[in-house]
């Protein structure tokens, strides 16, 4: 099998290709390192430096995407996957996560790809009045990132039909707070678990932000990957459809940090973030045959161990 991985050198992206080298694929790498690392590449995938803000296609990087007509799959993880990030810098969020999507989605349709699968968020959802959120539910977007994933999403669903020059297949999975090995820790915009790992290592005391009772429902990485993959071979989907990946579970900001550790302090709450997620992952049970294994217990145990924090 062939496979293009936009964002492989990322958090989520890296794991996703180590995942395929090791089953024997063939996997193209696409990513400009702004925020992925070249240290996660496998090295027995192929690399293309480029950008996805900028146009795709034979006539920028003819070699490699000569080798790779006709993939099996393409996998669209490059983003600025940071609300915060996205408040304060609503332009150059808009111009990866809605024009990046839009040349993956024109680079697809070029090299002739059996099926996207696009990387979506639960942010989306915002604040609803009900739990566990189902995708059927309203969006209710509350920062430029979560409308940018959306737009996302319904340009894959526009641009996939039976017409010439449109997708062939694609589906959009919607991640809930991913976390694992090689996630961000280094700046004021990077997911709480890193940051909380990070600071009780060098002994820093961490930022709540609000009252420490929201709750978000965290999802192990290789749990991710997985969905990935069933979603890129499943025969129940490729019309577009939207599926919750997460684990069905919510734990609270305040539980967070007596599980990992460390010293704390309150700030107000940040604008643009949900009071509480949950998924319904009834769709990834049935379409996918998907559900998570690894629980936020065991997954906090096992970074922490690989922080030599155990």
């Amino acid at each position: 099998m062939k496979a293009i991985v936009t964002g492989g050198a990322g958090f989520i992206g890296s794991h996703l290709v180590d995942a395929l080298i090791s089953r024997g694929d063939e996997v193209l790498v696409i990513d400009n390192f702004s925020t992925g690392k070249r240290e996660n590449i496998n090295p027995r995938a192929e690399l293309l430096r480029a950008d996805i803000g900028r146009p795709l296609g034979f006539g920028y990087f003819p070699e490699s995407f000569k080798r790779y007509q006709n993939p099996d799959y393409v996998f669209h993880l490059a983003a600025l996957p940071k609300v915060q990030y996205s408040i304060d810098h609503p332009k150059e969020t808009n111009d990866v996560n809605i024009n990046g999507t839009l040349n993956v989605i024109a680079l697809s349709v070029l090299l002739n790809a059996k099926r996207l699968v696009y990387s979506s968020s639960s942010s989306i959802y915002g604040d609803q009045s009900v739990l566990p959120l189902k995708e059927d539910m309203p969006a209710n977007p509350l920062s430029p990132y979560a409308l940018q994933k959306f737009a996302g999403e319904r340009y894959c669903q526009m641009l996939c039909s039976d017409r010439k020059n449109r997708l062939n297949d694609v589906v959009c999975l919607r991640y809930f707070n991913v976390y694992g090995p090689r996630q961000s820790s280094g700046d004021s915009y990077s997911a709480v678990i890193g940051t909380f790992l990070r600071n009780r290592k060098k002994e820093i005391t961490s930022v709540i932000y609000g009252d420490g009772y929201q709750t978000r429902d965290f999802t192990w990485v290789n749990d991710v990957v997985r969905a990935n993959i069933l979603a890129a071979e499943s025969g129940k989907v490729g019309r577009g459809e939207v599926i919750n990946i997460g684990s069905g579970q919510n734990s609270s900001i305040n539980f967070l940090s007596v599980i990992i550790g460390g010293s704390y302090y309150n700030k107000p709450a940040r604008a643009g973030e949900s009071r509480h997620t949950l998924a319904d992952i009834t769709k990834a049970k049935d379409l996918l045959g998907w559900e998570p294994t690894v629980t936020l217990e065991d997954g906090i145990s096992e970074l922490k161990k690989l922080n030599g924090l155990a």
